[in-house]
């Protein structure tokens, strides 16, 4: 505050200040968010039209209110090391983790600005990912009415969040009273240097009382932030009125008035650097610090140098200020610039949105263009507060709006895709009733026509496709089988092929391992590629393969072969079993989905392995638990090589499949 404010004041005055000290336990605590405005609301606030006099008050105002926090708890000052990121830009699984890593590692009084930005973009993103989720099922035939969706992440991030809740919680409470105890105490110490003015004694005496008075108020302990300023300012004045006592012996005065002058002129000089720091949030930072300083730690100074070092503290105080405007009317400007950009992305996905396409390909293409604008929405950087509600909301609507259209299209294509499955059912009793027939000539120009009109049938429901498909072919496949086996001997090819592979296995019980590891393996891998050689075996014969299988296994263990190795080059010898399995399809579409879950599992657990490394953050490598987890890291890194390496192999088998399906149609249609 001034040195103006800190001038005796008349004697009304006085009287009108000692009754606000008295109610002042009576006070309402106010701790809202305004309490705690930063800078950038208020410049944000702030017009041109504003007086000089009035940007004074607001940096003052601001200073205070900001000193008075971290009065209430030096811990709290803390909050301004820890760096505020772009959660504008995180997914939620990664503010989930951001909040897990405050709350673990940072003070709780610290981090409330930093858990309210979390929280509001965590809630604006799960609102629009619940919309499309909505959406989709209602999309598929449910009714809104049932709508219910299991979240992780919004689990996870609840229970964080209530972590958080109950920490400060509890911190708050536990302050309550000592708070309570240190505003009584200060009161006391206020009315006991009233009571020193005027008083019948020796001054010397007198001034040795004042002095331990300033000892103990500078030791009294933290009070509530509401009821700071207000505290000050009395004590002060009180201050101010005993120094007016201490004319009568000047000398203790002036001595008093010399060093404060002294130590006040060293935190102008300060002032004056810190307005040529390059960081403003440090300058800025400090200078609350000097502030600070400035109001608790010294008194007053002498009436003829009270204004002159004032103002020049007062300058160095708004040219940092005006620096900083100049800052954040930059940071305005970019603000701007974003809003312009997520503007022309809204546009874009409403110029979409009116113009779905009626094709499943290019509407998936458009799909994923949305999906494409809505990472880069994300990425847009923060627009004004002002403007934030309305830009969100602009955004949804935009999305929710090709959803529909997008919802609208696929619901049609399901009646479509209904008709042809119902013609597709038809044509597989025919089928069915047809695979058995003895009458070859008859049955066989059938089986030939009802083959050309499902290739002529459009899509059905993915979810009826595949085993309405596998029931229909097998059911061709039966019937020309049996035509076939009047043609050929194919079932002494398959019993042929089981004695070959009868063969293998009793030369491979007599093989002894060289000891030399590459050519043990590569020997195993010529056993393995003349297994797979042999081709199908008769059905009931088929348990042949699991004991290949073990055998090779237990031979690639004694050549040291390490397991995720040794499952990548034998994984052959399941392709090979796949292939021959009856229900062949489902067989290699259960392969995928576990593959598929595995890959899912280890990018699980490398991402909580790699969060977790985050919290040795300052740690030595060297640390035996950041060793242990950097080794599964790996570890997990290398299973989900091996297991992507697998799912590409049956991609490839299945690509392979499907050619010989369209191949054996064509074949079968010509003949």
């Amino acid at each position: 505050m001034s040195e103006e404010k800190e001038r005796p004041i008349s004697e009304s005055s006085t009287e009108k200040k000692d009754s606000e000290v008295l109610n002042m336990k009576n006070l309402t605590e106010n701790t809202t968010d305004e309490n705690e405005t930063t800078v950038e609301a208020k410049v944000e606030d702030d017009t041109e039209e504003s007086s000089r006099a009035s940007e004074e008050k607001d940096v003052l105002e601001e200073i205070d209110e900001s000193n008075a926090e971290d009065a209430e708890d030096t811990d709290t000052v803390k909050r301004h090391a820890i760096p505020m990121p772009d959660y504008h830009e995180m997914s939620m699984e990664n503010l989930v983790g951001e909040l897990q890593r405050l709350v673990k590692n940072e003070k709780v009084q610290a981090i409330r600005k930093h858990v309210d930005a979390i929280k509001d973009e965590f809630n604006q993103k799960f609102e629009e990912f619940l919309e499309v989720k909505k959406e989709e099922f209602i999309a598929n035939g449910g009714n809104e009415i049932d709508f219910k969706y299991n979240s992780v992440a919004k689990r996870q991030f609840n229970e964080v969040y209530s972590e958080y809740r109950d920490k400060r919680n509890q911190y708050y409470k536990s302050l309550e009273k000592s708070h309570k105890e240190n505003l009584a105490y200060r009161l006391d110490l206020i009315e006991q240097l009233k009571a020193l003015v005027n008083v019948d004694e020796d001054i010397n005496t007198t001034y040795n009382n004042f002095k331990d008075i300033q000892a103990k108020w500078r030791n009294a302990g933290p009070i509530p932030r509401a009821d700071y300023n207000n505290v000050w300012k009395t004590y002060h004045h009180h201050i101010e009125i005993f120094y007016d006592f201490l004319n009568i012996n000047r000398e203790l005065r002036d001595l008093d008035f010399k060093h404060n002058l002294e130590e006040k002129g060293k935190i102008v000089v300060r002032a004056e650097e810190l307005a040529k720091e390059p960081d403003l949030n440090r300058a800025f930072r400090e200078l609350q610090v000097l502030h600070k300083i400035w109001k608790e730690d010294l008194g007053p100074v002498g009436q003829e140098n009270r204004e002159e070092i004032w103002n020049r503290f007062s300058a160095a105080t708004k040219m940092i200020h005006e620096r900083r405007q100049d800052y954040f009317k930059n940071l305005d400007k970019i603000k701007e610039e974003n809003l312009e950009r997520k503007n022309t992305i809204i546009k874009e996905i409403e110029e979409i949105s009116e113009n779905v396409s009626g094709n499943h390909g290019t509407l998936q293409q458009q799909i994923k263009k949305v999906e494409a604008l809505r990472e880069a929405f994300f990425k847009a950087g923060q627009v004004p507060q002002k403007l934030n509600s309305k830009t969100w909301n602009s955004f949804k609507g935009a999305v929710r709006k090709f959803n529909q259209n997008k919802n609208e299209f696929y619901k049609n294509l399901k009646k479509d895709q209904q008709d042809n499955l119902d013609k597709k059912r038809a044509l597989l009793e025919t089928a069915l009733s047809l695979k058995d027939s003895d009458d070859w000539d008859t049955t066989t120009s059938e089986m030939k026509r009802i083959q050309g009109e499902w290739k002529r049938i459009g899509h059905v429901p993915r979810k009826y496709s595949d085993k309405l498909w596998k029931d229909f072919k097998n059911a061709c496949n039966h019937y020309f089988d049996r035509l076939n086996a009047l043609k050929n001997d194919a079932f002494k090819e398959e019993e042929n092929n089981y004695k070959q592979k009868e063969a293998l296995i009793e030369r491979l019980k007599t093989f002894k391992l060289s000891g030399n590891k590459e050519k043990d393996i590569a020997t195993i891998k010529e056993f393995t590629e003349e297994w797979k050689g042999f081709g199908q075996v008769p059905f009931k014969k088929k348990s042949i393969n699991l004991k290949f299988d073990k055998i090779i296994d237990a031979l690639f263990h004694k050549t040291g072969v390490s397991k995720q190795e040794s499952e990548l080059l034998k994984y052959g010898n399941k392709i090979q079993q796949l292939t021959n399995n009856e229900d062949q399809e489902q067989a290699i579409q259960n392969e995928r989905a576990f593959i598929r879950k595995k890959i899912d599992e280890s990018k699980t657990e490398i991402r909580q392995l790699e969060n977790n490394l985050e919290f040795f953050s300052n740690a030595s490598e060297s640390n035996p638990l950041v060793q242990d987890v950097i080794k599964r890291v790996e570890q997990h890194k290398e299973a989900l090589a091996a297991w992507k390496a697998k799912l590409k192999k049956l991609n490839i088998l299945k690509n392979n499949l499907e050619r010989e399906v369209e191949e054996d149609e064509s074949s079968n249609e010509e003949e």
